[in-house]
């Protein structure tokens, strides 16, 4: 069985789904030059709830955790399968953490499945979420990274979806590809981190303009668990790509190969 990179994607907007840019464009060129997975588990920003739990039913739902947007957009399906024998390598991988199975709640939600569109747009390979409990801090995030780790080494591509900048109450309509000059400063400090001791990720969150960049923990955490995969498989992450939406979102995403 092949050893999967894990991947860290700076998911931006749903509409990222249906638009071809150069972000969606290195999207699909990485899927294309991966070996197939055994599965995907992808940590969500939008799976953010007080608990530590995994999707486990065998036909995971499309779900479209958003609203006013085109209608076209609401239409999307990613019918991915599920996989509960998956999901259960997953409780154990994590333990002696305590991990739920959740056979009839979640599913996909959009960043999964719009990063998946483009990355895996067959989508014939099974798909698990892995929620974020609001409860652990940064640090026990990296550590659930680094017990996944193994994962990899027997066919799970492992992604973590979220936005290393992400303030919508600071959005600049005006600046479509630009980041404001408190977001290039967290969003460099995290690079210069990330390419070097991912262990160390933390750190960022007691800078000045992380309030601004990280107003809420949600759309960072995901990074946490590719840094400590990172960590685990004793290795920097590089960055795959980089680049700003509207001043306050940052769409740098990061590979551990």
């Amino acid at each position: 069985m092949s050893t999967m990179p894990a991947l860290f994607i700076g998911h931006g907007s749903p509409m990222n789904t249906l638009e071809t840019n150069r972000y969606t464009t290195a999207w699909r060129e990485f899927g294309a030059s991966i070996p197939r997975p055994r599965a995907i588990l992808c940590v969500s920003a939008h799976w953010y709830v007080n608990a530590t739990v995994v999707t486990a039913m065998e036909t995971p739902r499309t779900i479209h955790d958003f609203y006013g947007f085109p209608q076209e957009l609401f239409d999307v399906q990613y019918p991915a399968p599920g996989s509960p024998a998956i999901a259960q390598e997953v409780v154990d991988a994590l333990s002696p953490t305590w991990c739920g199975l959740d056979t009839d709640s979640w599913g996909l939600d959009h960043g999964t499945w719009s990063v998946l569109a483009h990355l895996w747009p067959t989508a014939d390979v099974p798909v698990l979420q892995l929620s974020i409990d609001a409860q652990k801090p940064i640090d026990q995030h990296i550590e659930l990274g680094r017990l996944l780790e193994p994962l990899r080494h027997d066919g799970v591509l492992i992604i973590g979806s979220g936005n290393v900048v992400h303030n919508l109450g600071m959005i600049d309509w005006s600046n479509t590809d630009g980041g404001a000059p408190w977001a290039h400063v967290f969003d460099d400090a995290t690079r210069s981190i990330m390419n070097s001791d991912p262990a160390r990720l933390g750190e960022v969150l007691a800078l000045p303009e992380a309030q601004a960049a990280v107003p809420t923990p949600d759309h960072f955490l995901p990074l946490a668990y590719i840094a400590g995969v990172a960590h685990a498989s004793g290795v920097s992450a590089r960055t795959l790509l980089d680049g700003y939406a509207y001043g306050s979102l940052s769409m740098t995403s990061y590979i551990v190969d």
